[in-house]
């Protein structure tokens, strides 16, 4: 039994060395990119702190970048607990998005009842567009990645077709949400507060990052203390003896996508009616939804870590302003960084994939053996929570 719980320990502890060294691993390769492009690497790396941490209003700021990618990486992360690769993140929050702006712009309720209709609407129709990746992938075996894909590219352009009808003259953006949509925490944060909160609310904070982490419990919950989460990751596991062990795989399936799509999109509705106010004319894609997949694939899939890895991802995007201000440093630097270590943190990921595929097709021989790998897989589950906790 102790070997047991020292076993999961080091597994636990193995993933979070292994993040630290991945990290690393990434701002050296940033560091040797900087030095090549001609650049003092210290002084790129005390830029890109101070551009954090230097004030408070910095601070507000780069919880605010990181306030969406905390939510998309949630809804990352639970269709990835499923075994479902959601690369719709991004059109997800893009849908999010459209419908803040038209609930915000065309409905006239109170205050408080309007960005609740907004965000409740919001999610369910980023439900149903998360779960027609779902069902075609449950019903006729289309691979979510390329369904999720050609949905990002329709929402993509649904939103270009709406700021058009909604444009403001002369501009390549929509008219603001009403002032009864809005989510902003304070807009007088001068006269409020004194000191330190003075310049930190500065920064446009809003309801969103709250609702963020009332949405990373909740998700860490259903996933460790419910049993629906007990299917979902038991058909991520092994899909075979999940539904030999009486689980509807493809309902599981439709689920978890609908779950997730309903994250995605309420880091939309509240990226809206917290901080843009309108839409924009897209020519290429915000990378919200892609950022998520980073701040997933650092945090292992948990919905704790996502937190953490969304607040270092989102501060290193907003510190590379810093950084391009004070040294012109070109921002595609930082990109060079978060896409290395995202390559170092998916090595294990790559592995763990090959050993799922090679034990699902052995699974394929009887279903002796696939009860036994029921066994597994409840196995797996019981320390995936130990291991979260």
């Amino acid at each position: 039994m102790t070997n047991k719980v020292n076993k999961r320990k080091s597994l636990g502890s193995s993933k979070i060395l292994f993040t630290i060294i991945s990290i690393l691993l990434g701002l050296l390769v940033g560091a040797l990119v900087l030095v090549i492009a001609g650049f003092d690497p210290i002084e790129g790396f005390k830029n890109l702190f101070l551009g954090v941490f230097k004030s408070p209003r910095n601070m507000g700021w780069a919880i605010v970048t990181s306030t969406p990618i905390i939510m998309t990486g949630l809804g990352v992360a639970f269709a990835f607990k499923t075994g479902l690769f959601n690369m719709g993140a991004e059109g997800q929050f893009i849908i999010g998005t459209i419908v803040a702006f038209l609930v915000g712009y065309n409905l006239n309720l109170p205050p408080v009842l309007l960005p609740i209709v907004a965000i409740v609407l919001a999610m369910v129709i980023g439900a149903i567009y998360g779960a027609i990746a779902g069902f075609v992938k449950a019903k006729f075996g289309i691979h979510e990645v390329i369904s999720t894909i050609m949905l990002n590219w329709i929402a993509f352009y649904f939103q270009n077709f709406v700021v058009y009808r909604f444009r403001q003259p002369n501009s390549m953006s929509s008219f603001d949400v009403a002032d009864n949509a809005k989510i902003t925490l304070f807009t007088d944060a001068a006269k409020r507060f004194d000191g330190f909160f003075s310049k930190f609310f500065r920064a446009p904070i809003h309801w969103g990052t709250i609702i963020a982490i009332v949405a990373v419990i909740i998700v860490w919950y259903i996933l460790n203390k419910t049993t629906l989460g007990y299917e979902l990751k038991a058909v991520g596991l092994n899909r075979e003896a999940s539904e030999y062990g009486g689980i509807n795989a493809g309902n599981k399936i439709i689920q978890s996508m609908a779950i997730s799509g309903a994250i995605c999109s309420l880091a939309g509705v509240t990226q809206v009616l917290g901080f843009t106010y309108n839409l924009s004319i897209l020519s290429s894609m915000q990378n919200f939804g892609f950022d998520g997949l980073a701040v997933s694939l650092l945090a292992s899939n948990n919905p704790i870590g996502v937190i953490f890895s969304g607040l270092f991802f989102g501060s290193l995007k907003y510190a590379g302003g810093n950084l391009q201000r004070t040294m012109g440093v070109p921002s595609e630097i930082i990109s060079i960084i978060i896409g290395t270590i995202i390559l170092f943190t998916a090595v294990p990921l790559v592995f763990r994939i090959i050993r799922a595929k090679i034990r699902s097709n052995k699974n394929k021989k009887g279903n002796e053996e696939t009860a036994i790998d029921m066994s597994y897989v409840n196995k797996e589950i019981e320390e995936e929570k130990k291991e979260e906790l």
